[in-house]
């Protein structure tokens, strides 16, 4: 058990990586990771908490973040760049995070995949692309929940001018995004409902300059700011009075408007229309948790340094360090390995999103999903996924290495409070991670039934385990709900009449709910088994570690979810007692390994300066700090 372990910050980005940091890192020329390190450093505080200096500091990093990284569309193309410029910011700049999936994952992404005809919008690229404005993206209305199932703010189409008029028709079609008048250029990628001749045609993306130079365009009404301490950004409301845009701002995929005013929609359905413009939700979901799995490896890092130093001064061991207790361990190691297992999601993530094809829908087995309770997984099932599990369990490995830090673990130049916000502000953003849950249930219940999966033959903590347990467990669930489905088909019948779908499954919901979560938490553990696999068989060196790192993953997996495996008869009472004698023996596998592990997952101290992150964590706070002494001049 190590009781003093010093070490140097690494370097601004390392030259070469090794098998084990380019799996964390992905396979990222390293002169786009100096380049990153270059441009976070020396600012790498969480936002200013003043609104009146936030949108400067704002606009200034977005400035050198775009100078340093290539071109947005470039990086659309190139998932793994995009996934490592997301991860670095989010690790450094939480805040700047938000910001660039904005300008990146939802605006620039919605323009280079819905405008068929780019040169039209050539300025508004370029000024994206160079940091000069900066693009928000609007699809929440405020008066009422799911609003992108019934976008109400509207572009009716002038057959006169060839413009789109764009309106809100009240206050309940207001929309809601992080963006403000002051600093320079703000681009809108909005969603409307497009009517053409009185005829409701669909919801279809819009590029909309909300401000310039010289303040809130014509017709553009903004609110004060609406504050959110957890991510730190100027938010506002926004109305639209009259406003005109060009026909050549109209997203419009493969949609057009003939010269005489005739209206025409090859996808020919109002539901597949919102599907196609809502697949850029598909980039965010697939690089989101590369910036999520930033944050929990290095709060899982600073939580492990942290406790190595800290000494404690009980009766019962005075002396020890944090670490030295099985408690501690659980924690600190438990989220160490949690981190792990997102980062490898995250590199799958990519892949998927990859491998479908910029903006195709995978909703389910043949491509195409139904919208229930959401529009998310008739997008995409497996990225919508990646989505909700890894937001959540991004939060759960920051509150817990907060909780395991103390009081040290709530300062906010320790960073951790910043990881904090950042996962859950995007439990609801970027698509409701419930609604998802739900209509993952609902979809993997209406799939065609699959055989049972084989049984379970390997120990807990073994890599394989978690894998396995978890597809047995989603096999039981599914079969459950579907029982539940079908006895209310047959035999409960709504207001609506036999047919009434919220007579049906608003009882089920809690039961949905559960098989979505636990149909996610397959995917990843089943993307850190692939990932160690290959990644043993590279570099033996490091098997051991993150062999114990799949194993610990696993049986903390499993003692979180004891109640539902029990409840389900996946797991037996007796199979549970004995996941904390698994979970001793791994975390001694992986004490001696902490070393290289940290040196993998850390990010420079130049980007993170966190005085957790310091050999002397006391030292460097009060280093941190200014000291003034009563009595002196």
């Amino acid at each position: 058990m190590p009781t003093d372990r010093t070490s140097s910050p690494p370097p601004l980005a390392p030259a070469g990586l090794s098998a084990l940091e380019e799996l964390v890192h992905g396979r990222v020329p390293p002169a786009l990771l100096h380049a990153l390190g270059e441009a976070l450093h020396g600012d790498p505080m969480p936002a200013t908490p003043d609104p009146a200096g936030r949108e400067a500091q704002v606009r200034r990093r977005l400035l050198r973040i775009a100078g340093a990284v290539p071109p947005g569309r470039e990086l659309l193309d190139a998932p793994e760049q995009l996934g490592a410029v997301l991860a670095w910011t989010a690790a450094s700049q939480p805040s700047m995070a938000m910001v660039l999936a904005y300008q990146y994952l939802l605006v620039l992404s919605s323009m280079k995949l819905l405008a068929p005809e780019p040169d039209l919008l050539k300025a508004h690229f370029e000024a994206l692309e160079s940091g000069r404005a900066r693009g928000v993206y609007m699809i929440t209305e405020v008066g009422q929940a799911n609003s992108h199932l019934d976008t109400r703010t509207t572009a009716e189409f002038d057959p006169v001018t060839r413009e789109f008029v764009i309106g809100t028709p009240d206050g309940a079609a207001t929309k809601f995004t992080s963006g403000t008048a002051d600093g320079g250029p703000l681009i809108a990628v909005m969603l409307a409902r497009l009517v053409v001749g009185g005829a409701d045609c669909g919801v279809f993306s819009f590029v909309v300059d909300l401000a310039d130079h010289d303040g809130l365009r014509p017709g553009v009404e903004m609110s004060t700011g609406v504050e959110l301490s957890a991510l730190p950004l100027n938010y506002a409301q926004f109305r639209f009075h009259g406003v005109r845009l060009p026909y050549g701002h109209w997203l419009r995929d493969s949609a057009a408007i003939a010269a005489d005013g005739t209206f025409h929609d090859p996808l020919g359905s109002p539901d597949l229309r919102l599907q196609r413009t809502l697949c850029v939700g598909q980039t965010l979901w697939a690089a989101l948790p590369s910036g999520l799995a930033a944050m929990a490896r290095q709060s899982a890092v600073l939580a492990v340094r942290y406790a190595a130093g800290r000494r404690t001064q009980s009766r019962l061991a005075p002396g020890r360090p944090l670490l030295a207790y099985r408690t501690q361990q659980y924690g600190v190691l438990g989220a160490l390995a949690e981190a792990f297992a997102l980062t490898c999601a995250a590199s799958r993530a990519l892949e998927v999103w990859s491998g479908t094809g910029p903006g195709r829908t995978d909703g389910g087995p043949d491509g195409e999903g139904s919208m229930t309770f959401a529009p998310w997984t008739a997008v995409s099932r497996p990225l919508s996924a990646y989505k909700a599990h890894t937001v959540r369990a991004a939060a759960r490995v920051v509150a817990d290495c907060q909780r395991h830090c103390g009081f040290s673990g709530h300062l906010d130049g320790n960073w951790l409070v910043a990881y904090h916000g950042f996962p859950y502000a995007f439990d609801a953003a970027g698509g409701d991670s419930q609604l998802i849950l739900f209509d993952l249930g609902r979809a993997l219940a209406e799939d065609a039934p699959a055989p049972a999966p084989p049984r379970v033959t390997s120990a807990p903590g073994e890599p394989g385990w978690w894998p396995a347990v978890l597809a047995a467990h989603q096999h039981r669930l599914t079969v459950r709900l579907r029982a539940r489905r079908d006895e209310r088909a047959d035999g409960a019948d709504g207001p609506d009449g036999p047919d009434d779908e919220f007579a049906r499954w608003n009882p089920l919901l809690a039961d949905a709910g559960e098989l979505g979560e636990t149909y996610a938490a397959r995917l990843v553990a089943e993307d850190l088994l692939g990932a160690v696999t290959r990644a043993g068989e590279r570099d033996p060196d490091s098997a051991t570690a993150l062999s114990a790192l799949a194993g610990l993953y696993g049986v903390a997996g499993a003692r979180r979810l004891a109640g539902s495996l029990l409840a389900a008869g996946t797991l037996r009472p007796a199979e549970v007692q004995r996941l904390l004698v698994a979970a001793d023996l791994l975390c001694d596998r992986l004490i001696p390994r902490l070393p290289l592990l940290e040196q993998a997952f850390a990010y420079p101290q130049s980007v993170v300066p966190s005085p957790l992150g310091m050999p002397d964590f006391t030292g460097a706070l009060s280093d941190s700090l200014d000291w003034h002494r009563g009595g002196t001049a």
